[in-house]
């Protein structure tokens, strides 16, 4: 069966002018053969030879064959290029003569060109093949990864309800949950983070911030910086409620807590009248 958006082997079935016919067989009835275009065809090749080709639709819709190496298959997720974008969505550089599009429904952001995107390859109803950036559905759960493995990732899509996803090493399930996901994470962003949990479904719970000894350090310069900002007298204290310490500090409490904790420690702030004040 000759399969587009992936690439297979195929033999020679019959060589004209401006190409060769491929075949599963060397017997392919002409519905199921697959042109590959002259320029394509290898110096020598011959009837009943087998070559790998990669199936696509060309600028006509027409099916076609190319010996060219594509930089996506289907079942892969990869970051890919933005060549262009038009009016109905943007296109791809996939490796291919024919660019790869991206229509603006399967978008979680807004491209342009030049930048880079996670994107995957699926079908659409005409049968032609096109990109999409809502790639949970195509990531694998079965990672290697165990708690407390360090790891790569790109955010791929912000979800208000439920934190950054993640697509681990561009294969993997992952998420930053909420309560973790800080303010100014935005989709295509790459990071480096720590595995906190794995899911009995095999996707993994994800953090930025360090384990918590080690934190301590980074989060009491981030609070220093922003009592800084609010001309050193910051019009509240530690029992302010999850939702300010979340809006103002990007931290969660108990993170909150423990930096106001070392900085009262190393005397750099002091609390009164329901306030804390830089020294």
């Amino acid at each position: 069966m000759l399969e587009i958006g992936r690439k297979q082997l195929l033999v020679i079935v019959k060589k004209v002018d401006f190409g060769v016919y491929l075949g599963e067989q060397v017997n392919a009835s002409m519905d199921e053969r697959v042109l590959l275009p002259k320029k394509q065809v290898p110096e020598g090749a011959g009837d009943g030879d087998e070559l790998e080709v990669f199936l696509y639709r060309d600028s006509s819709d027409r099916l076609i064959a190319t010996t060219n190496e594509p930089k996506l298959q289907l079942g892969e997720v990869k970051e890919l290029t933005v060549a262009a974008v038009g009016k109905i969505g943007a296109f791809l550089d996939w490796g291919l003569e024919k660019d790869l599009f991206l229509p603006f429904k399967e978008q979680t952001r807004k491209v342009e060109p030049g930048d880079s995107c996670l994107v995957a390859l699926y079908v659409d109803k005409s049968g032609r093949l096109c990109a999409t950036m809502k790639v949970y559905h195509y990531l694998k759960t079965g990672s290697p990864y165990v708690i407390g493995d360090e790891v790569e990732g790109t955010i791929y899509e912000i979800s208000a309800n439920f934190g950054a996803f993640v697509a681990v090493d561009g294969q993997y399930s992952g998420l930053i949950p909420k309560k973790e996901a800080q303010a100014g994470y935005k989709a295509g962003q790459r990071l480096k983070l720590r595995v906190t949990e794995v899911k009995e479904d095999g996707k993994l719970t994800l953090s930025a911030r360090q384990k918590a000894y080690a934190q301590i350090e980074e989060d009491a310069e981030n609070v220093l910086q922003v009592i800084k900002e609010f001309a050193n007298a910051l019009p509240f204290d530690d029992k302010a409620s999850p939702e300010v310490i979340q809006r103002e500090f990007g931290l969660s409490k108990g993170a909150f807590k423990r930096a106001v904790g070392h900085l009262l420690k190393e005397k750099q702030i002091e609390i009164r009248d329901g306030k804390i004040y830089r020294r």
